[in-house]
């Protein structure tokens, strides 16, 4: 799945990020598994909760490094919405 700037990013409802204390990480916790996430990656899911979009996820992101991080974080949410971790909520209002 391909999220789009007007997606609205959320976890899998079965997904969580929580600091694991014996690799000193957060960690992206699911059913199946747990993929380790660096700083950045802990920082872009902290936003997704669901009310921002993709474009004011990246632009939260984009004043703390004073950098563009628009692709980046479209493309790091895309392969997550692609394992099923992340999930577009706008889509979710329309579909329902």
């Amino acid at each position: 799945m391909i999220l789009t700037a007007q997606s609205r990013p959320r976890l899998w409802k079965f997904a969580r990020v929580q600091f694991d204390e014996a690799r000193q990480r957060n960690v992206l916790q699911y059913p199946e598994g747990a993929v380790l996430l660096n700083d950045t990656a802990a920082e872009i899911l902290a936003l997704c909760d669901g009310t921002r979009t993709l474009s004011e996820i990246a632009a939260v992101l984009q004043e703390r490094y004073g950098c563009d991080v628009q692709s980046d974080v479209q493309s790091y949410l895309s392969q997550l919405a692609d394992r099923e971790l992340v999930r577009d909520a706008a889509a979710a209002i329309e579909a329902g």
